[in-house]
């Protein structure tokens, strides 16, 4: 063979080699979950199961990727699963007691959101059932079926004394308009803006159509209607006093009499009672409640009376977040939802005995619907199941059927990194769970970076369901990490309640040793350790890096970081009652709690990140920590995220932006090169 040849064949086998270097590259690339994948995500929400349990309804939300919007319909299937169709346009679907129809809210005349009934014959017909000019809300059916109870936000005419008389105006002039005035304590909601000035009210309107009637009274806000078995009454909880807005964490349980009106309280104690749900027969009334109390967390327990607000007691406590409670068909005792320790399933709890669990497994089960033949169904999600409709017998409860699964065609395409739970010993011995999303194919010979992910809330808790965003960071070959540190819900009140007047605090050193762990089992790039964290997490994300270097960069979405000015700019007053003392008496303790004043220590590379529009934490707390940084000429920046709230996960683009953005963040600041030859320093040591 000649040189020539030699050299020819030579360069086409090295060709050949890189291509398919290349092409093992790009499978292995789009073998990974990535943000695109998010524009055809799909959710189930809130099936309910007709009356004889042979039907279920539910809602399916996608992504409308034109629009940037979440858009959803009203689905029905079989119980079996079968014959999953489309059913109608609108949300909140609810079936009459005797599964002949349907009702549901969608826009309609003369304006907005409006109540219909649909007919669940073979013809299929939809009547409005409503013509309101405010929006409705709590739908729920009468036990007779012939009537339909709702809330209704009624607005207030405005205040005569402010009525003032300008001067003529001008032909043709175009004037400022006229300002908004505001005397209520509470007057701004994130997601919605400037509160209407009015009373939330119960309304009942026939099924069959008509004008709704106001059957509750006063300037107050009344809670979601409840009837009562007989259809004469309906419960509610609200605070009917004179300055309600003043009273913290104060409720009552009521009952208004459909026919007269007449309203009478059933519960009369210091503390807030919520949620009544009467039992079959009508004879004893279920609630949620707590003594009141300053702490700042406690877990809600429930309670049982007799139908006149008599004989009240607590039949279930210390269960984490309780949700979708409902009486046993025979009325001996009720099932719901219980979120603890990163999981949720079905727990049942009879009128004199222990609660106990119905279902079990390292899932978030929801359990949404129970029919009076122990037909079940509800919502599962966990490590790698983005969430599905399921369903499974009481008789049975191990026995779980998927009946719908959601992204089957996106996760087919993809490997998904491993996630594994753990537990650990904070600096004080008090037990913390987290979890750890590993990059797919995880070597643990190698080094990672490590991303420190933290919650916001501050009393709220990761579990073990599918994350999106966990698994999209791993997938960028990034080890995460997230921990539910002191404060957390689920645990227990004295667990969510040990940051009480101390937030921050021990819950950092909770994150740290957290993060220690994970270095210690020798696969973390101590060159490359990144923090972030939305809301609380914020707050925690800019108070580390004041008081460690040990991070190479840090993003603080949402944060709060000056406590005094927080608490009169936030979208509600109870944050003032999270401090021992008004700042006017003594500011000490919301100084010493602000990472603003810790802005001096930090070195570390750190972006904040905030909804234009957010009124939960608004941006001015993001405006003067990043100032902060600026003056002092600490690597930063401030991203204003458009048509943005609270939630950065709305609208979809913002969802996908955010993390973009995280990771362009530490990409720029992450030190290249191989970290055994390197030294392996941690941040804290350059």
């Amino acid at each position: 063979m000649s040189r020539y040849m030699l050299s020819r064949l030579l360069t086409l086998l090295t060709l050949a080699f890189a291509f398919s270097g290349l092409e093992a590259q790009a499978q292995e690339s789009s073998s990974r979950l990535n943000v695109g994948h998010y524009l055809d995500w799909e959710f189930v929400q809130n099936p309910q199961l007709s009356p004889d349990a042979t039907q279920l309804v539910y809602v399916r939300e996608w992504i409308d990727k034109v629009n940037d919007r979440h858009a959803s319909e009203v689905w029905i299937m079989d119980a079996d699963g079968g014959r999953n169709r489309f059913l109608l346009e609108g949300g909140s679907p609810a079936w009459s007691p005797d599964g002949t129809r349907v009702a549901f809210v969608k826009q309609g005349e003369p304006q907005g959101a409006q109540i219909f009934v649909r007919w669940m014959d073979a013809e299929g017909a939809v009547s409005q059932v409503t013509r309101l000019t405010e929006s409705p809300s709590s739908i729920q059916w009468s036990p007779d079926g012939n009537w339909l109870a709702f809330n209704v936000l009624d607005e207030a005419p405005m205040d005569p004394a402010w009525q003032i008389e300008m001067p003529q105006r001008p032909e043709g002039a175009d004037w400022t308009a006229s300002p908004r005035i505001v005397e209520k304590l509470n007057y701004r909601r994130d997601g919605s803006g400037w509160s209407p000035v009015g009373s939330r009210h119960i309304y009942v309107v026939s099924a069959a159509g008509g004008t709704a009637r106001r059957v509750t009274s006063g300037n107050f806000d009344h809670g979601s209607p409840q009837w009562m078995p007989d259809g004469q009454s309906i419960l509610f909880s609200g605070l009917r006093v004179e300055d309600a807005e003043y009273q913290y964490r104060e409720s009552a349980l009521y009952s208004v009499d459909v026919a007269s009106g007449a309203i009478e309280q059933i519960t009369n104690r210091r503390g807030s009672e919520t949620s009544p749900l009467p039992s079959p027969d009508g004879n004893l009334i279920a609630y949620q409640g707590d003594e009141f109390t300053t702490d700042t967390y406690t877990e809600r327990e429930m309670y049982v009376m007799n139908a006149n607000g008599s004989g009240s007691r607590v039949i279930a406590r210390e269960m984490g977040g309780i949700g979708n409670v409902r009486w046993a068909a025979d009325g001996r005792g009720l099932y719901f939802t219980a979120s603890m320790k990163g999981t949720s399933n079905l727990w049942f709890v009879p009128l004199n005995g222990e609660p106990q669990s119905v279902t079990e497994g390292n899932h978030m089960l929801s359990t949404t619907d129970i029919a009076d033949n122990g037909s079940a169904v509800g919502i599962r999600t966990s490590y790698y199941e983005p969430g599905s409709l399921v369903a499974y017998s009481l008789q049975n409860p191990g026995e779980i059927r998927v009946l719908k699964g959601t992204n089957e065609a996106v996760l087919s395409q993809v490997e998904l990194g491993e996630v594994e739970e753990i537990w650990y010993k904070s600096v004080d011995g008090l037990d913390i769970q987290g979890w750890i999303n590993k990059p797919p194919g995880f070597d643990s010979s190698k080094k990672y970076p490590l991303i420190l992910r933290i919650h916001g809330g501050p009393h709220s808790m990761y579990n073990s369901g599918f994350d999106f965003k966990n698994q999209d960071h791993a997938a960028n070959d990034y080890v995460v990490l997230y921990t539910n540190p002191r404060g957390s819900s689920g645990y227990g009140s004295e667990f969510g309640n040990a940051i009480n007047y101390a937030y921050p605090s021990m819950d950092y050193d909770d994150l740290m040793v957290g993060v220690d762990s994970l270095i210690a089992r020798g696969y973390i790039d101590e060159r490359n350790l990144f923090v972030y964290g939305g809301s609380g997490g914020g707050v925690l994300t800019s108070w580390i890096v004041g008081h460690t270097d040990r991070f190479t960069a840090a993003v603080a979405k949402a944060p709060v970081t000056n406590w005094m000015s927080f608490v009169g700019t936030t979208d509600g007053a109870s944050w003032y009652f999270d401090f021992e003392k008004h700042f006017w008496e003594d500011p000490s303790e919301h100084l010493q709690r602000s990472p603003l004043m810790y802005v001096g220590n930090v070195t570390t590379p750190t972006m904040l990140m905030t909804g234009e529009r957010d009124l939960r934490t608004p941006m001015e707390q993001t405006e003067q920590y990043y100032r902060a940084l600026k003056l002092r000429q600490i690597p930063t920046a401030m991203v204003r995220l458009t048509d943005g709230w609270h939630s950065r996960s709305r609208p979809p683009t913002n969802f996908i932006r955010v993390q973009l953005l995280l990771r362009n963040w530490f990409d720029r600041y992450k030190v290249a090169g191989d970290p055994v030859t390197d030294g392996g320093l941690g941040a804290g040591s350059r």
